[in-house]
């Protein structure tokens, strides 16, 4: 059994594998410094919290604390392996600062009270603004990491109890291209692909996906393949030099902004070599001959132009693309939240679309989430769509969520369609909107023009309540801050990427009076006396079995039909289920679209498209012209420049992006001793040819400008496309240790420097779209603080700054900063 440091080496060691075989199972398993695994008291079922994989682990519970976490051998998504933020984050709950105790505004300062005096506080605000203006002024504001049966109870309140339609999670900053872009294909929500599509695949294509910084395990998947025999082709396409880029057998890195004309220059190649399924085609789909002629605008030489990428890399990559005979495709942020997002990622569908490439192992797409539990904020509601993936637009499915939850359908805020995260806080600045409900989620640093979304949560007009673990950048600014429960002080199911349906059991309590975010929920509904139409009580469910029930219910006969699962199957199952499943598919669907036959006809679709420009939204009977037999939709669009472009002032792009060892903004695992040290600050990196010119070297400070503000940052000197910039997003103001706040000089957050603009289909904010500007501040004390696994390697790395934790002392310790990892066969 080996002993890896996995902050040094966090994919672990390699169980090579071969096409069509089973992937090995590696044990990963890290506990508390001291504690064998015969001195755990329990092991509870659970899965990762940190990013969108769904990896299956046991958390070790030892004197009713948790000392640990192990893989799960037997689970379909990870085979026992865990990746960093998994094996070390769970320290993150017993965090000496998590919030404990509601508490209150009370002449300008945060007091703490009791449980009763801040509901009442909320429930009051509530109720008075529902009689001076209405539901509109009332908004929601959740996370893509609370667990389903809150979810749901969200959206039922929020919908169909006080009756506004700003409801929204910061799904919006993450996975709104990928619902936006399967709608468009496929007329509803859903993945076609599987994680085990990667066993059999010949061909994958990562999008915008640096599946080796968001995904760890995954890519540990995707690297065993590549290390056995019949390795697939890899097609990268990143502006950045991540270890996917290197992995490559084409790395593809446009202008950032580009992406549309980068992928109509590759379908320009496969629909022109023939490379397509004509019958597939004829039976299948509908708007092909839009496509064909589209893409004939975008030669090669064209594309290549526009990207400023090597005409014969995107021939390559096209005939790879057109001629394997298994196609694996991924897409994530490099093209959700850049220009043109929506239209970029639906033609990753149509090349499947065109190559009939769905439904069969190693066939697939995989329009990513970024967050562990995303799939169910648009499953149930809580990102403004309909439950059970029904359409707004279409009165009979406005029809059965009223009957389900036994309201009048004109209850239902439909009037329009439902408000986005961005529009939410345009209302809350311009006053409409006089309540906003925050949970599990920090936007004072995580949302754009942070400036500005600070002066939106400290609006005097606006009552700002919040629900979180910890201190944030966003608490500081509530009027009422209530303390909830973590993962694992609670119970409840989530849903992965692909599908995969787990239970995480309650492992510990909370601390002192905290609650978990259903139990808030329920109290918030109890004290505002929601009733149905009979006078009962609207949520009639009262903890989280009873929750997934009543989903089972809303979820019966649509795409996401959960009525074959329940907590105790998934509390006993070997492995997390694959929705849908029912009583015709006990074990789940590994697939969708086997056989052709697509959400999309109608009656039943989601979504009716919008343009693919403008996002105009289409009218039910110009979608029944179109597609009347529900076939799959190919939608084309042309490219289009980016609304702010490199300029003499600002001559640089700026893209943002995650590091491994860190999730959002750090709440958790900036409070985690290892994942803390491994990535401590900010940092930019440019590459050498920009450098050089500007005199910055290698962790020299330096002032990265936009219109909008400047951060301070160190500078990694190394392979990033020329005239492109790269900041991790994580880093915000709460923990610099300098005793400065936000506005106070160059601030550290990627979001001072970001713009207000949205993808016109998907509402998805534009992270990588910014033009900037770079000046040199200071020499280099070091090299720059970026994870040389993960991040461009300077040539030389200082490991010196690996700090201590409870967990992990060094690297020379034999017991501590090292897991167990342990190659075994199946």
């Amino acid at each position: 059994m080996g002993r890896v440091d996995r902050i040094a080496e966090p994919w672990g060691s390699r169980t090579p594998y071969g096409r069509g075989e089973p992937w090995p199972v590696r044990v990963d398993t890290h506990l508390a410094d001291g504690v064998r695994p015969d001195q755990v008291d329990r092991w509870v079922r659970s899965a990762s919290v940190l990013h969108s994989n769904g990896d299956a682990l046991d958390i070790a519970v030892r004197d009713g604390r948790i000392v640990g976490v192990r893989g799960r051998a037997e689970d379909r998504v990870n085979h026992r392996r865990l990746d960093p933020k998994d094996l070390y984050a769970w320290q993150a709950v017993a965090a000496p600062d998590r919030l404990t105790t509601p508490m209150i505004r009370e002449n300008g300062k945060l007091v703490e009270t009791d449980w009763d005096t801040a509901m009442d506080r909320v429930v009051r605000r509530t109720r008075d603004l529902l009689d001076e203006q209405g539901p509109g002024a009332i908004g929601f504001y959740t996370t893509g990491q609370l667990f389903l049966e809150e979810y749901y109870t969200l959206a039922v309140i929020a919908h169909g109890g006080i009756g506004t339609n700003h409801l929204d999670g910061n799904t919006r900053l993450c996975t709104a291209t990928a619902a936006a872009a399967l709608k468009e294909s496929f007329g509803c929500d859903g993945q076609p692909g599987s994680y085990t599509d990667i066993d059999h695949a010949d061909t994958i294509a990562l999008y915008g996906h640096n599946m080796a910084a968001t995904q760890p395990v995954l890519w540990s998947r995707v690297l065993d393949r590549l290390a056995g025999p019949e390795p697939p082709a890899l097609i990268c396409v990143d502006p950045r030099d991540t270890p996917v880029a290197r992995a490559a057998t084409v790395h593809l890195a446009p202008r950032p902004g580009t992406n549309l004309a980068l992928m109509n220059g590759l379908l320009h190649e496969i629909v022109g070599n023939g490379w397509t399924d004509p019958d597939y085609l004829e039976r299948h789909t509908v708007g092909y001959d839009d496509l064909r002629e589209r893409v004939k605008e975008y030669p090669p030489e064209r594309a290549s132009v526009i990207c400023d990428v090597p005409v014969e890399d995107i021939r390559h990559a096209a005939r790879l693309l057109g001629t394997g005979e298994r196609l694996l495709s991924t897409v994530l942020q490099g093209f959700y939240q850049s220009h043109q997002a929506t239209a970029a990622a639906v033609q990753v569908n149509n090349i499947h679309l065109v190559r009939g490439m769905l439904g069969r192992p190693g066939c697939g797409v995989l329009q990513m989430n970024g967050q562990p539990t995303a799939e169910n904020t648009r499953e149930c509601g809580a990102d403004g769509d309909l439950p059970g993936f029904r359409n707004w637009a279409n009165d009979d499915h406005v029809a059965e969520i009223a009957r389900l939850w036994n309201i009048e359908p004109n209850r239902l805020p439909h009037y329009g369609p439902p408000t986005h995260a961005m529009k939410i806080f345009r209302y809350a600045e311009q006053g409409s909107l006089r309540m906003l409900w925050i949970s599990g989620t920090n936007p004072a640093v995580s949302l754009p023009e942070l400036a500005r979304i600070r002066a939106v949560l400290a609006r005097e007009g606006l009552f700002l309540v919040v629900q979180d673990l910890y201190p944030t950048e966003t608490t500081a600014l509530a009027d009422v801050v209530l303390p909830a429960a973590g993962w694992a002080e609670k119970t409840g199911t989530f849903t992965n990427a692909d599908r995969t349906v787990h239970l995480s059991d309650k492992a510990v309590e909370p601390p002192g009076l905290a609650r978990s975010d259903l139990d808030i929920f329920l109290d918030y509904a109890r004290r505002l006396d929601l009733r149905d139409k009979d006078g009962d009580p609207l949520v009639k469910w009262h903890d989280p079995e009873s929750a997934f029930r009543a989903w089972q219910e809303c979820s019966r006969g649509r795409p996401c039909d959960y009525t074959g699962l329940s907590h105790d199957l998934l509390r006993t199952a070997p492995s997390g289920i694959q929705w849908p499943c029912t009583a015709d598919h006990p074990d789940g669907t590994e697939r969708l679209y086997a056989d052709g036959a697509f959400w999309s006809a109608p009656d039943v679709c989601e979504s009716y498209g919008r343009d693919m420009i403008t996002g105009a939204p289409a009218e039910p009977v110009e979608y029944r012209a179109l597609n009347p037999d529900g076939k799959a939709v190919i939608r084309d669009a042309g490219y289009l420049p980016p609304h702010e472009q490199p300029s003499d002032d600002y001559p640089f792009a700026l893209i943002t992006g995650r590091t491994l060892y860190h999730f959002h903004t750090r709440t958790k695992t900036g409070r985690t001793p290892e994942l803390r040290a491994a990535a401590p600050e900010v940092w930019v990196e440019i590459c050498r040819a920009d450098a050089e010119p500007l005199g910055i070297g290698e962790g020299d400070r330096v002032d990265i400008t936009t219109p909008r503000g400047t951060v301070r940052a160190r500078a990694r000197v190394g392979g990033i496309r020329p005239g492109v910039l790269f900041l991790p997003f994580h880093y915000g103001y709460w923990d610099t240790g300098d005793g400065t706040g936000p506005g106070e000089g160059p601030g550290r957050a990627a979001n001072e420097l970001t713009l207000t603009d949205w993808d016109p289909v998907s509402k998805q904010p534009l992270f990588k779209t910014a033009a900037a500007a770079l000046h040199r501040v200071a020499p280099a004390g070091g090299p720059a603080p970026a994870p040389p696994a993960t991040a461009t390697s300077p040539g030389h790395v200082n490991r010196s700054n690996r700090s201590n934790g409870n967990s992990g002392v060094s690297e020379d310790s034999e017991d501590s900063g090292v897991c167990e990892d342990s190659g075994v066969s199946p």
